[in-house]
């Protein structure tokens, strides 16, 4: 089995030659036989006519002395009725044409002699009579010679062509498997954790967008590379915390002798730190099965804005011990989707809106619907994000305020799996906020089921 690639290309670029060569030489024979010997022949057999008369006139006195003549400037040769060659004295040994017994019988028959290529193409002959008798006129033009060497001259050219064409297939092949070469050594680097490779490129073919593609690639590999890279970062900086916290107080509980109150307390900071704990491990695992490919939605049709409220009631003991007024705005609407993990969507905006806002503040809930769309809005009076930290809100583990992390309770992973929900379901979710002016949320959700999916 060939694997190099080189030398497929090669074998394919030869065997195309060949075929196309072979095929060139076929059609050049063809044309050759067909064109150009049968003209010379019809132009030697009108001669020949010509010579015959001539013959015949000058019999027998001067058959020999036109025959002598005629050899000066051509190759004719006569033959008698008992199929020997005439005036054989008279003619030179280079003007006598090499003819066999069997052609000469056949025209001192009737026949018209043509020769066939490639021995004697350009040989004819041409029966007569004098007074009864059966005679035979064999004619080769001079040019007989130069055709054949022409026709040589095509083959060895046909050759060369071969060899030459050869020459440059196999230097054109390097050139075409040198690019893909180092793909497949920056592929190998790649496949060892080397994501900074760069392979320039000027062309503008297919194999330019390859490279253009593989750098890409490259680069977008990269990325995510760094992201796990920061996601394992995170994961274990927000277990880490906890079980040092976990850790420390079971060792002072285990040492140290306290009165129960104390021992109380610390028991309450080990039951906040395992719940934080098992509220990561619930959200990692929720935002890896969002996060699997082939996910199947359970699609059903709900009324949205009911829903919208059970969230609102569900997060009533959070939003009534920050003194939070709550406004609802909320059209009928019946959507398709999968009704839990939309409520997951709620319950993780709320909740963020609430921890977010300020005591005596506002959130605004608002239901509607715009064409074949439903829109929700979650407006909240809070601290705000800043323009340039929109984009990165979405990320796992990203925390706009790091310096009230302690204090407000989260791993940065719910908005994160709202994104994800709403992409599941074919959505779209927009942010607007400004530090002092509080936060957005808009999403907006298709009524009927995405398409494929029931």
């Amino acid at each position: 089995m060939i694997k190099s690639l080189y030398v497929r290309i090669v074998l394919t670029f030869l065997a195309a030659v060949v075929v196309s060569l072979f095929l060139s030489l076929l059609l050049i024979v063809r044309l050759f036989e067909t064109r150009i010997i049968g003209y010379v022949q019809n132009e030697m057999i009108a001669n020949g006519k010509d010579i015959i008369q001539s013959y015949i006139g000058s019999y027998p006195e001067h058959s020999e002395l036109l025959a002598k003549g005629i050899a000066v400037t051509a190759t004719v040769n006569f033959y008698g009725s008992n199929g020997q060659m005439l005036h054989k004295d008279v003619m030179p040994a280079d003007k006598r044409i090499a003819v066999d017994t069997e052609k000469i019988d056949f025209v001192l028959n009737g026949g018209v002699y043509r020769g066939k290529a490639p021995d004697d193409a350009f040989v004819v002959g041409l029966p007569f009579q004098i007074g009864g008798e059966r005679f035979a006129l064999f004619t080769e033009p001079e040019i007989g010679p130069f055709m054949r060497l022409i026709g040589n001259f095509f083959r060895i050219e046909l050759l060369f062509v071969l060899i030459i064409g050869s020459v440059f297939i196999l230097i054109a092949a390097v050139f075409i498997v040198r690019p893909l070469k180092r793909l497949t050594d920056a592929t190998r680097r790649m496949s060892k954790g080397d994501f900074g490779i760069v392979i320039r490129s000027k062309r503008k073919d297919e194999i330019g967008q390859l490279t253009r593609s593989f750098n890409l690639m490259a680069q977008e590999l990269g990325a995510l590379e760094k992201t796990r890279q920061q996601f394992v970062s995170n994961v274990s900086h927000e277990i880490q915390s906890p079980l040092t916290s976990i850790k420390g107080f079971t060792k002072a509980l285990k040492h140290k002798k306290m009165d129960e109150e104390k021992r109380l307390q610390l028991l309450s900071i080990i039951e906040e730190e395992t719940e934080r704990l098992s509220r990561l491990g619930e959200d990692l695992l929720q935002l890896s099965s969002l996060e699997y490919e082939h996910l199947e939605l359970n699609l059903r049709a709900y009324r949205l804005d009911e829903q919208l409220r059970k969230a609102v009631i569900a997060l009533e003991p959070q939003w009534t011990q920050k003194s939070l007024r709550i406004e609802l705005e909320l059209a009928s609407l019946d959507i398709v989707a999968d009704e839990d993990r939309i409520y997951q969507l709620w319950i993780n905006l709320l909740g963020n809106a609430i921890k977010f806002t300020d005591a005596c503040g506002e959130i605004r809930l608002v239901a509607g619907q715009q064409g074949e769309t439903a829109v929700v809005s979650v407006q909240d009076t809070g601290a705000g994000i800043p323009e340039g930290q929109l984009d990165a809100i979405f990320q796992p583990f990203y925390k706009v305020d790091l310096s009230r992390t302690s204090a407000v309770p989260g791993n940065g992973i719910g908005l994160s799996i709202v994104k994800r929900i709403v992409g599941l379901h074919q959505g779209d979710i927009q942010v607007t906020s400004a530090p002092g002016e509080g936060t957005t949320f808009r999403i907006t959700l298709p009524l009927a089921p995405p398409s494929g999916k029931m």
